[in-house]
């Protein structure tokens, strides 16, 4: 059992997080395997991904497929379509854990208005959320208020025009979702 963490390939990785408009253009896309070598690689894996999810009704809760030998879990919100990729030996609910938190996150500090516009306003914070997330596939963080805090401060020490006021905000919505969470 001690060698069972010894070793990256014993831990669940992510291969990629995606967030697709709702014409399966890229919004926000970030790539940790190099089983999508090229550009144009990744781009008809995006194209092929969202035509098969496109008639799913994935707007209520996180849906699950396998494509392509991988796992995919995906969320469907206004104009948005979140997915996170996993291996096929990946663990199903790790996965789901990726997706939920880095929505939640998103939600959280574009202040649940989660529509294309706003996240293509928003894309410094996006990008910050998937760095706190993961790490060259690595699940590094997984729980929403821990992430959306860390990315309110990285944004504030880099000078974004975020305020005292809205950082105490989103913790305060934070600590709300996580209230109705546990309620459930």
């Amino acid at each position: 059992m001690a060698n069972f963490f010894s070793s990256r390939d014993s831990c669940p990785a992510v291969k990629n997080i995606l967030l697709l408009d709702s014409e399966g253009k890229r919004v926000v896309v970030k790539y940790y395997s190099d089983e999508w070598p090229t550009n144009s690689a990744k781009l008809a894996f995006e194209k092929s991904l969202f035509t098969k999810t496109l008639k799913s009704n994935a707007r209520v809760e996180a849906e699950i497929t396998m494509f392509d030998d991988n796992i995919v879990i995906y969320k469907f919100v206004q104009d948005l379509h979140f997915y996170v990729t996993g291996g096929d030996e990946d663990n199903e609910l790790i996965l789901a854990s990726v997706l939920q938190g880095f929505f939640d996150a998103v939600a959280l500090l574009l202040r649940n208005t989660v529509d294309k516009r706003e996240a293509l306003e928003n894309l410094d914070l996006i990008y910050l959320c998937l760095d706190e997330i993961v790490d060259q596939g690595m699940i590094l963080e997984t729980d929403t208020s821990v992430i959306a805090g860390k990315v309110a401060i990285q944004s504030l020490d880099a000078g974004a025009p975020l305020s005292e006021q809205t950082i105490s905000q989103a913790l305060a919505t934070a600590r709300e979702h996580l209230a109705r969470t546990l309620l459930k």
